[in-house]
């Protein structure tokens, strides 16, 4: 499988886990010292990343990224993408999220992880 494959392939199963709320699976796919970087947020990593996941328990999120450039570089890529992300909260009020991402992506002996992810997602119009 070529490394482009790879990566998408950690893309698919991010977004997996994250339709099926498998929070464990998602932090499998990060590096230790990953960094998110998110519109009025301090840049954070994976342990606040996994408080946050297991504060959404009960809502249901459903949504697509689309990649619409990766180039790897040695060991490392980097990836744009489109994202859209619709939650729907436990009182049935539903949430609609789109915007831009820039991710870079490290590999090891273990495969490709994410590293830093630039997520640029702020609400949509219905």
């Amino acid at each position: 499988m070529s490394d482009e494959q790879a990566i998408r392939d950690v893309i698919e199963r991010w977004m997996d886990g994250t339709k099926r709320g498998d929070t464990s699976s998602i932090l499998d796919l990060m590096t230790d010292d990953v960094v998110f970087l998110a519109p009025g947020r301090e840049p954070f990593g994976k342990e606040v990343f996994r408080v946050a996941s297991a504060a959404m328990t009960g809502m249901s999120i459903d949504g697509e990224n689309h990649v619409e450039e990766l180039h790897v570089i040695g060991d490392h890529a980097y990836v744009r993408s489109r994202i859209t992300v619709t939650v729907t909260m436990p009182d049935g009020k539903v949430l609609r999220h789109a915007g831009h991402g820039l991710s870079i992506f490290r590999k090891d002996d273990r495969g490709w992880k994410l590293a830093r992810d630039a997520n640029l997602v702020t609400a949509a119009s219905p």
